[in-house]
């Protein structure tokens, strides 16, 4: 993905999710602004009734003005031209604010005429818990002779928990939106390394392949003189040059087209291949460079739709690593079976196996898997990550699994024609 798309990607999911984060709290606000209007109107109407209560049985009218008067969002003042005593007043209030669902606590205060103070009434818990001795401030009205203060002093808590579920979204909300940032600040510095490491294994093959392919011309030269073929011994160590010069050029060269493949995909020309000349062909080259190999196989005439460069190098690379990897005279079975839509490929070695915690890595990219076998065995973890990028761009499926006794075996699932 190219740098200017990938920026425009991440500042557009950066913008959505601000977005929608700050419709959240805005939605979230108005939800706790409407709450709290109507705990005000459940209040009042709560309110009116005590005071209906109150003036019932006694010679005076409900007066015409409302008698109630809100003096902050927890502090009521209720009005009332009439006698009356503290123990009805706490039972008409928690009545009514049962009634209307107001199950917070709550606290009031009445007017003494003979005092001319507020005298503190009580504190009434709506969870019947014995609440704290604290000195609460009722301040005095004028021109009201008979009248009643009501303080909520939970109000706001009761509000929260009202609205708990607009918390708790705008709260998932914000860790959706730090984890995204967090994600995104993780995919640049991987993007980052990555693009580094890149350019490093770049440069390094270049800088090999320079001198590299001046070793390969003067050993092809030197081994062409009279002086090296009449003696068998300065003949063997040339050979031995240039043999190890064209493996580690052939090392250079996957190195150089892994990365390659990083950066531009790979493309496949795919055409109908019988699977048993290939097989052939491959197991023919094996034998040629590993002398005493046993590979058997068990195979139909089948045809499979693949880019026959590929496949060659896939079934090449699993046949390596399974005699790479022998302890013992390596003895390779490739065999095959199939249903009405997919054919199974197996290669089953008799080599040391792989431990189960490391099964899941084998795949990655210079993953070698660290037991004395590797380091013995030349190799840069490249050749099963080659593989597997083969199959997924085939749409194939390929497993590794521990054989019962010995060995492991390598399963390669595709479509059949």
């Amino acid at each position: 993905m190219k740098t200017n798309k990938l920026n425009t990607i991440i500042v557009l999911g950066l913008i959505a999710t601000i977005g929608i984060l700050i419709a959240q709290l805005l939605w979230t606000k108005q939800a706790f602004t409407l709450e709290e209007k109507k705990f005000s109107q459940k209040a009042h109407i709560a309110l009116l009734e005590v005071v209906k209560h109150l003036y019932e049985g006694t010679n005076h009218e409900l007066p015409v003005e409302n008698p109630i008067k809100k003096i902050a969002n927890d502090y009521y003042v209720v009005n009332i031209d009439n006698d009356f005593e503290a123990e009805i007043l706490e039972f008409y209030l928690k009545s009514e604010f049962k009634k209307a669902n107001l199950n917070t606590d709550f606290e009031y205060a009445m007017y003494n005429c003979q005092s001319d103070e507020m005298v503190y009434g009580n504190y009434v818990s709506a969870t019947n818990k014995t609440p704290k001795n604290v000195s609460v401030y009722f301040p005095k009205h004028k021109n009201l002779i008979y009248y009643f203060s009501i303080r909520f002093p939970s109000e706001t808590s009761y509000l929260f928990n009202s609205l708990r579920f607009w918390f708790i979204l705008s709260i998932a909300l914000i860790v959706v939106l730090l984890v995204y940032v967090y994600s995104i600040y993780t995919i640049i510095q991987q993007k980052k390394y990555s693009e580094l490491q890149r350019d490093f294994i770049n440069n390094m093959t270049h800088e090999f392949k320079t001198p590299l392919s001046s070793i390969l011309i003067a050993s092809n030269y030197l081994k062409q003189q009279e002086s090296i073929k009449t003696d068998e011994k300065l003949e063997k160590y040339t050979q031995i040059i240039i043999n190890q010069s064209n493996k580690l050029n052939n090392h250079i060269e996957k190195i150089l087209n892994i990365a390659k493949w990083d950066n531009i995909p790979m493309t496949l020309e795919k055409q109908k291949l019988e699977l048993i000349p290939i097989l052939a062909d491959v197991i023919e080259n094996i034998k040629l460079k590993y002398e005493g190999v046993d590979i058997k196989t068990i195979l139909p005439t089948v045809f499979i739709n693949a880019d026959e460069f590929h496949f060659l190098n896939l079934v090449y690379n699993i046949i390596e690593n399974a005699i790479k990897y022998s302890d013992d005279k390596p003895e390779i079975i490739i065999k095959t079976s199939m249903t009405k839509t997919h054919l199974l490929l197996e290669f089953i070695d008799n080599g040391a196996g792989i431990s189960e915690k490391n099964l899941p890595f084998v795949f990655d990219k210079f993953y070698r898997i660290p037991n004395k076998k590797s380091h013995e065995t030349n190799g840069f973890g490249l050749g099963l990550y080659y593989v597997k990028k083969v199959c997924t761009l085939h749409e194939w499926k390929i497993f590794i699994k521990n054989n019962t006794e010995k060995g492991i075996t390598v399963s390669v699932q595709m479509q059949l024609i």
